[in-house]
């Protein structure tokens, strides 16, 4: 019977020879990754690993990321506690503060290996399925359950199948696909459904996978998922992770979807989250125009060194509005360093933008951006709602690096094609 991808890899680490839509399994994830929570998470169980201990050091991934450098008092504590935790257990994989955002470090650690499972105490852990994993988020009880135990349940997912044609046209980028998606579906359209991507894939560079990956849970599915093909295993290789070291797992032709979708990206336009939801969706012209205040280029979405060069090329030679923040944040210190050595963080800077250390900072209202009443900002980031940027009273839109740096310069919303 053909099967889809989710059947198949929660088959395979079931120990099951088939499982099908709405079936519980028990799995034992390689990983599970926790960030500045860990604190909170380790809070709930602080007797029982007295007692019992970790299940396996290598099992947890903690990366430093949300409030980094620590805002106050009460984070540094945390992350105090956090790195006490890590050094009583000997916690393998431990990234402190300054190393990046969570899930571009464990994608370029290698952590994420094709046909693995892989859980994560956030909702963006689906990032992954862009390297073939089946990769999602849980709740900080069943993460502190998952350090005692090693396993947990994961319910069996209904999948999407959606079909990629053709490649982007000049200023239209794999944010401006996610987005249309969301904007389609809805903000529940895949609600615990397991989505994956088919058809003209290999235009699609690996960054643009993790982008388009990592919002799947703006539209309410449980993980996305790519095939591993050839750009893949080259990622891979370049990151020091061999063939021998991964299995893959995708799905049989004549496998049964809940839905199938088609998307011509030769006919995109670059388009806009409004606030104050993800799937309020609208084409850049339709709000060109809009005066903004601050621009975000960065986050777990859209912080990777193509974004950054992409962002470089439009404001190359040209000056930041003088009525715009425009704040620049490398996903990791290795999208950082690869920047300044490219020129491109140079070119920024030059600009009138500011470079934030690596870390996710204004995308969730922590520190180092938060907005003021009345103000709005444009942001390449994944969620625009309420409050989000710590301010109930100001406005989030949601676009792709293309059109947030065109933006910076005009001091309004604008789209990127128009931009010379």
């Amino acid at each position: 019977m053909p099967r889809t991808f989710a059947e198949k890899i929660l088959a395979h680490h079931a120990e099951l020879e088939h499982v099908v839509p709405g079936q519980i399994v028990t799995v034992k994830p390689a990983h599970l990754m926790m960030h500045d929570n860990a604190a909170a998470i380790i809070g709930k169980i602080n007797d029982d690993l007295a007692r019992y201990g970790l299940i396996d050091s290598k099992l947890p991934i903690i990366v430093l990321d949300h409030v980094v450098p620590a805002v106050d008092e009460k984070t540094a504590t945390n992350h105090q506690k956090i790195r006490a935790f890590v050094k009583k257990y000997k916690v393998r994989h431990f990234f402190d503060a300054g190393v990046g955002i969570c899930h571009q470090v464990v994608m370029e650690q290698g952590l994420a290996l094709p046909g693995t499972i892989v859980l994560g105490s956030d909702s963006h852990t689906c990032t992954y399925g862009a390297l073939g994993v089946f990769a999602t988020g849980i709740d900080r009880t069943e993460a502190a359950a998952l350090l005692l135990t090693g396993e947990t349940w994961l319910k069996v997912p209904q999948s999407i199948h959606i079909t990629l044609k053709n490649k982007f046209q000049p200023g239209v980028t794999a944010k401006d696909l996610i987005l249309t998606i969301i904007g389609d579906l809805r903000a529940d359209g895949a609600n615990y459904c397991s989505v994956e991507f088919h058809g003209d894939i290999h235009v699609l560079p690996i960054e643009d996978r993790f982008t388009i990956a990592n919002m799947a849970i703006e539209m309410g599915a449980k993980n996305a998922a790519f095939p591993i093909d050839i750009l893949a295993e080259k990622y891979l290789a370049s990151i020091g992770v061999r063939k021998e070291q991964y299995s893959t797992f995708w799905a049989d032709n004549g496998a049964t979807y809940q839905q199938h979708l088609e998307y011509d990206l030769a006919s995109l336009t670059p388009v806009v989250a409004k606030p104050h939801t993800v799937d309020n969706v609208a084409p850049v012209k339709a709000v060109a125009g809009t005066e903004i205040d601050q621009c975000v280029l960065g986050t777990c979405t859209n912080g990777r060194l193509s974004d950054i060069q992409l962002a470089a090329k439009i404001i190359a030679g040209k000056t930041v509005s003088p009525h715009v923040r425009l704040l620049v944040i490398p996903a990791s210190r290795a999208v950082l360093n690869a920047a300044m050595q490219a020129g491109y963080i140079q070119t920024l800077s030059e600009a009138g933008a500011m470079i934030l250390p690596p870390g996710c900072g204004p995308c969730l209202g922590a520190h180092m951006g938060i907005l003021a009443p009345g103000e709005r900002c444009l942001s390449t980031s994944n969620r625009n709602f309420r409050g989000r940027m710590g301010c109930k009273d100001a406005e989030i839109y949601l676009a792709s690096p293309a059109t947030v740096a065109a933006s910076a310069i005009t001091g309004k919303i604008t789209d990127p094609r128009s931009v010379k």
